[in-house]
């Protein structure tokens, strides 16, 4: 399967979500704004992916990968908010708040983050599966992950920050949910403990390129491409603040192939390798 198979297919799987006629139906409609706005969909690909090359079946892993990208859309909602990033865009259009205001962004998130874990627990897989998947997520999005590493981008903005600052910020807020999807496929088709764990160092490198590609994007990117404003992480501690933009695309490139070796353990692993190289040059 192709990457736009792979799209299509959770596009198709949200697009039914949250069509029920109900009273709160601006809540819904504030949801799905955000939710069905198009991206990248990297870490629902990923679930579906891992899924398929440890030998299980991308539909059965759509909850999972539904979920995943749930937790996603409400971190960039409430990412977006004046008392956090405050960003007028998001994905080539104004931003849930902008559109909704703050007030029904925040209860937007809540509810995308609340309805990811009604996703898991929907799908039609072994408990033992299900209850493996609810631990992944939590983890990786609480305050051992995401919102961890949130918390510590806030504060980083007051401080200086060394490396190792940097990379602990950055395997929180973006890597952890990108570990979350590469490992929800595995767990979906009922993979190994090995092949767990090369979907968790396949995608914390992943993961890392993935954020230090964003910081170049922030600093030479064109926001037309991006679908969101440049210079925004002017006064954030990033790689790039750090290192400058050419050491950083040489970092971006390490970590690819240092994702791609993790690989070696599958057989098919094929697409999941050309998908980490694609993400080296991208421009959005």
């Amino acid at each position: 399967m192709n990457r736009e198979d792979y799209v299509d297919r959770i596009e198709a799987y949200l697009e039914g979500c949250f069509c029920e006629k109900v009273p709160q139906k601006s809540l819904l409609n504030a949801m799905r704004y955000s939710l069905l706005a198009g991206g990248k969909r990297l870490r629902p690909v990923l679930t579906q992916a891992f899924c398929e090359v440890c030998g299980g079946s991308a539909e059965d892993a759509l909850p999972f990968a539904a979920a995943v990208e749930m937790v996603h859309t409400y971190s960039l909602i409430h990412d977006d908010l004046p008392c956090m990033d405050n960003d007028d865009y998001r994905r080539g259009r104004l931003t849930n708040h902008k559109v909704y205001g703050e007030a029904k962004a925040v209860l937007a998130g809540d509810a995308l983050l609340t309805a990811a874990f009604w996703q898991l627990t929907s799908a039609k897989l072994s408990c033992e599966k299900i209850v493996s998947a609810v631990q992944v997520l939590s983890h990786c999005a609480g305050e051992l992950g995401m919102v961890g590493g949130q918390v510590l981008d806030l504060e980083a903005e007051q401080r200086p920050c060394t490396e190792q600052d940097v990379y602990e910020i950055q395997s929180r807020k973006t890597g952890a949910l990108i570990s979350a999807a590469c490992q929800l496929g595995v767990i979906a088709a009922g993979g190994t403990k090995e092949q767990l764990l090369a979907a968790q160092k396949y995608a914390d490198a992943l993961g890392l390129a993935f954020q230090i590609q964003d910081d170049i994007l922030d600093v030479i990117g064109d926001s037309a491409k991006l679908g969101k404003a440049t210079g925004m992480d002017g006064s954030k501690n990033t790689f790039v603040r750090l290192y400058g933009v050419e050491a950083c695309k040489k970092m971006v490139a390490s970590e690819t192939e240092r994702a791609i070796g993790a690989l070696d353990i599958f057989e098919n692993a094929d697409f999941l390798r050309t998908l980490a190289l694609s993400l080296v040059g991208r421009e959005s």
